[in-house]
């Protein structure tokens, strides 16, 4: 990598929390804030506040660690004002190559232990896959063929914490927050986004959003258009004469002729083309005897070759015209807020911080978001073979002898065997000889050099 394309990405970093620091109120937060996205790019392991305050100020970790705890932890600045200007920095990139195409609504699970932080229940677990105490937060996401963009990220918080108020003094939960179905929490994040006047685009929700007929009734009455995956018992009414019955997909599905089957190929898989069958119904929906006040929208059915029975379902109220493939191109879109979540768990640290309360879960959410919209713009600049995350972050050499609060000490015990954990990892990779690489901050010399590299 040449030196002046390291350059000019430490000033494109610079230049992005610039316009953030615009939205945080006072100006003594802006350092912290730089240190705080900093941090979540730059840190190896995990990501909580000390390791970020080793990485990015490692001549004055204790200091640093307050100064970064209390920017996320105590500081009032507003979440959604953030996350606006995040969504208006990062548009323009995310457009260059298309439109927005999709609003995504979905959830992401984090697993915690406990019971004091905020929002922590036993409830169902994405990332684990089973029922177990874990946080969950509501996201709104604009995608297109390109990329995806968090514009929205709230915490769901259960009844046992809604009526408990003990529970809510302790994590500092605001009067206002009342209990909200995850749905409720979604449409509140769509209006906002309709008055935001953020560019539309069709809203895609799994089945534990789309099942839900008056989330879908809401969105058509903003004027928007949905594609919402539905769950096999959703009962219908087939447009079609000769077929007023009402009926669930499944056997809607089932009850259709070979010839109304197509395979389609959507995109390219990491090891082959995906493709499916597929089969278009218009029909009603009918969740009640009698139902008659939905509009005809179209069901959408894949229906895999080797499998004994119907696996999806979507209702749709896109143009009835649309060509299948587009249709099932438009429905397969979501998986982009997989690839979300794998990215902001995995390479920013969005299930790593461990204070309690509400505000610090949702600066931290904003903060990880704001990092992660930094290399969105930055992806564009890839080589063609180069992997799909836009650039790693190269940290300083950490303090000799440094280890995280609470971490075992690896000389504990004579004998390995003895030992009952493994020495935490952090801070101990061998920075004897580091990279030359550009500083972000080249004319602050009692800052560290948080560096970048193209991959």
């Amino acid at each position: 990598m040449d030196g002046g394309r390291g350059i000019a990405i430490g000033d494109r970093f610079a230049a992005y929390v610039g316009e953030l620091t615009k939205v945080v109120g006072h100006a003594d937060r802006a350092g912290p804030l730089r240190d705080y996205c900093s941090g979540l790019l730059a840190t190896e392991g995990r990501r909580s506040v000390e390791p970020m305050a080793a990485v990015t100020a490692p001549a004055r970790v204790s200091a640093q660690h307050q100064k970064l705890l209390h920017f996320v932890a105590n500081a009032e600045w507003s979440d959604e004002q953030m996350l606006a200007k995040v969504r208006e920095l990062v548009t323009p990139s995310l457009t260059r190559q298309g439109p927005i195409e999709a609003w995504i609504i979905d959830d992401t699970s984090l697993p915690k232990k406990g019971r004091h932080s905020v929002g922590v229940h036993h409830q169902y677990c994405g990332q684990l896959g089973k029922q177990a105490n874990c946080q969950v937060a509501v996201t709104l996401s604009i995608a297109n063929h390109h990329g995806s963009l968090p514009i929205a990220y709230q915490l769901y918080l259960p009844r046992a914490w809604t009526d408990d108020r003990s529970r809510r003094a302790e994590a500092h939960v605001p009067r206002s927050v009342r209990f909200k179905t995850k749905p409720q929490i979604a449409l509140e994040q769509i209006r906002a986004a309709v008055a935001a006047k953020v560019a539309r685009g069709v809203v895609l929700m799994d089945a534990s959003y789309g099942t839900n007929s008056g989330l879908r009734r809401s969105i058509t009455g903003l004027g928007l258009r949905y594609v919402a995956a539905i769950v096999s018992t959703v009962k219908v009414r087939p447009v079609c004469e000769g077929h007023p019955k009402r009926v669930s997909v499944e056997a809607l599905a089932r009850s259709l002729p070979k010839h109304a089957w197509r395979t389609i190929t959507w995109r390219e898989g990491s090891n082959a083309k995906l493709r499916s069958r597929f089969a278009r119904v218009r029909v009603r929906a009918a969740p009640i005897r009698g139902e008659a006040l939905f509009a005809e929208e179209t069901l959408l059915i894949e229906w895999p070759k080797d499998e004994a029975a119907p696996t999806k379902f979507w209702l749709a109220t896109v143009d009835p015209d649309m060509p299948l493939r587009d249709l099932v191109d438009l429905a397969k879109m979501r998986w982009r807020i997989e690839r979300d979540y794998e990215d902001l768990k995995q390479e920013i640290g969005l299930g790593h911080y461990e204070g309690r309360t509400w505000r610090g879960f949702h600066h931290h959410g904003t903060m990880s978001i704001a990092a992660y919209g930094f290399l969105i713009s930055e992806r564009e600049r890839i080589p063609p073979s180069g992997p799909h995350r836009a650039l790693a972050i190269e940290k300083s050499a950490l303090p000799g002898g440094y280890r995280p609060r609470g971490a075992p000490d690896p000389a504990a015990a004579s004998r390995p065997e003895l030992d009952c954990h493994h020495p935490s990892s952090v801070g101990r990779r061998n920075c004897s000889d580091p990279a030359t690489m550009p500083m972000l901050h080249p004319s602050d010399a009692a800052e560290p050099a948080t560096k970048f590299v193209i991959q």
